[in-house]
């Protein structure tokens, strides 16, 4: 607690404001200081009224008037006549009211707020810690910064999450998230964050508010500190790239791009999705194949294939895949492979075509314009049901009106689609439509965007087979590029992620390490240097030692790659 003299000094480098509360303090200590002085002098004239003025010296009415206004009332000095009693009264009235407006007045300006000051610098700080480095400097709260933030989390990765608003801050950091308070547009603060230590800066803002960062940041530093941010528009990743941006990323683009992955195509065929170097993780629809009704053991898939299922897909859900793994009509193939397995793969499944058919895209924004463009690259026929009269690009491609309406779908021809992706910018929208499509044609393969990462579970539970998260799909590449390593991601809440092998794990074989008993992970590769080359093992037995220089390729949910993490990496003490 401040003593009251650097309180009062605190006060007045306060601005006017700090001024305005000193000379009003002044001002009513002035008032009682008379008052009692008055007071003092009074009680000797009341006193001499009663004739007891010679039993009292000047100090005793100072004393008397003290002590009535404090309300103690020793009752050592009282008046016997009514002209004194009722003196006694006003002074003790005029203590009372001093009381409960100078001394609350005093101790709030002039001790809880400063101290409650000093707490909330502490908590929303205007600069970092100057031994601070390696960290990552995030300039917006979103959903994808939010996402960004878990994973960085997992990671121990520090952050700093510059905030305008102060009020805004506190919140932020009540809830757990590390702040710092200024203006994104002014160097000093950059300074003050250590911009020239960090390993990276992410704007997730607007586009001009990202371009002004992005320049402010590059004239403070060079290249070494990679500067990353999102762009809405085609049109602003030229000017962000001369604003020095590092890397711009246009999420909207990508994740019409991986819904369009998500569908299932009129074949057999394996569809790659990602890839980890020369390993291909790739998705082959099985209906209609002879591995329909049998065991994976049973169909001698590794002999005939010379591929890995890492996993299949029943109706949206993920499920690790072993001998014992049943095919069904809707099984969906999760493999891994090199360029050359998976050729082999589509060389025996080619011959199994389905009836062609295709895909309504429901929502015609940057995000439903960039599946349809995904789409049409691997030569499926598309159609959009867009409401908005503007958005309508080409009418060949296109229906007009509102999804939510039964004609429209029809004229959309939903009935013989193979795929529904519901691509809108709205959750409640996305969840309405899931419904009510799911409700239509329980067989139908649904899609959906989610824009928060919350409403994934409940799209699920609508009825989606897949769904893709804006959020969750931004995180995981920007935390690629800050890593310089790969995290794919196969549906929202499913990664294939890449690690060194840790070091208590050396010389283990894969049956003794329990990575799936204790995380719930699945080693799906093994990238280990062979004859002077990096190579990934796909075709693993449980007997397979680990060694020094391994790197684990795995699949798990995010809470199985937390624990993961927990258990192997950083282990809790």
């Amino acid at each position: 607690m401040k003593i009251l003299p650097s309180t009062l000094l605190s006060a007045r480098g306060n601005g006017s404001s700090g001024r305005r509360n000193i000379d009003q303090l002044m001002k009513l200590v002035g008032i009682v200081l008379v008052f009692v002085l008055l007071s003092s002098f009074a009680f000797h004239l009341f006193m001499k009224g009663e004739g007891r003025a010679d039993k009292y010296e000047w100090f005793d009415g100072f004393y008397w008037t003290m002590v009535t206004m404090s309300t103690l009332g020793y009752g050592d000095i009282a008046f016997n006549n009514w002209p004194g009693k009722l003196f006694s009264v006003a002074v003790m009235l005029f203590g009372m009211l001093s009381m409960l407006v100078i001394l609350p007045f005093a101790f709030i300006r002039f001790a809880y707020e400063p101290w409650m000051e000093a707490q909330n610098e502490a908590r929303t700080p205007r600069r970092l810690d100057p031994h601070m480095r390696d960290h990552v400097i995030l300039t917006n709260f979103d959903p994808v910064s939010r996402a960004l933030i878990h994973k960085l989390g997992q990671y121990n990765i520090a952050y700093a999450l510059l905030v305008r608003d102060k009020d805004e801050a506190l919140r932020l950091h009540d809830e757990g998230y590390s702040v710092a308070v200024g203006e994104l547009d002014d160097p000093d603060f950059y300074s003050n964050v250590r911009v020239e230590q960090c390993a990276m800066v992410v704007a997730t803002g607007k586009d001009e508010a990202n371009a002004n960062i992005a320049f402010t940041v590059r004239e403070l530093v060079d290249n070494r500190v990679r500067v990353v941010t999102l762009a809405k528009s085609e049109a602003s990743v030229d000017i962000l790239e001369l604003a020095g941006s590092s890397n711009v990323i246009r999420l909207g683009e990508l994740l019409g791009q991986f819904l369009a992955r998500r569908t299932i195509a009129n074949d057999a065929m394996a569809h790659v999705i990602g890839h980890f170097d020369e390993l291909l993780i790739a998705e082959a629809m099985v209906m209609g194949t002879p591995l329909v009704g049998k065991t994976l053991a049973e169909c001698n898939f590794r002999e005939m294939t010379n591929t890995s299922v890492v996993g299949v897909w029943e109706r949206g859900e993920y499920k690790g895949a072993g001998p014992d793994t049943k095919v069904s009509d809707s099984t969906v193939l999760v493999l891994a492979g090199s360029k050359e397995m998976i050729q082999h793969y589509n060389q025996i499944f080619c011959i199994y075509q389905k009836e062609e058919s295709h895909i309504v895209i429901l929502g015609g924004g940057r995000v439903g314009r960039a599946t349809a463009r995904a789409l049409a690259k691997r030569g499926l026929k598309y159609v959009i049901v867009e409401e908005l009269p503007e958005r309508i690009r080409n009418e060949k491609y296109y229906v007009q009106g509102s999804a939510a309406r039964i004609d429209v779908l029809e004229k959309a021809n939903i009935a013989d689609a193979s795929a529904v992706i519901i691509t809108t910018g709205n959750d409640d929208t996305n969840i309405y439509l899931t419904i009510y499509c799911r409700k239509l044609h329980p067989d139908i393969q649904i899609i959906s965007r989610a824009n928060r990462e919350r409403n994934v579970s409940t799209l699920h539970r609508a009825g989606a087979d897949f769904v893709a998260s804006y959020a969750s799909m931004g995180a995981n590449i920007i935390f690629n590029l800050l890593k310089h390593s790969d995290i794919l991601m196969l549906a929202e809440g499913l990664n294939v992620f890449r690690i060194e092998l840790p070091e208590h794990l050396e010389g283990k074989s894969l049956i003794e390490s329990e990575i799936r008993e204790r995380t719930g992970c699945s080693v799906i590769a093994i990238q280990r240097e062979v004859d002077g080359k990096d190579t990934h093992l796909v075709h693993l037995e449980p007997t397979e030692v680990l060694s020094a220089d391994d790197e684990l390729v795995l699949i798990g949910t995010i809470e199985s790659e937390e624990t993961f993490l927990k258990t192997y990496v950083n282990p809790q003490v």
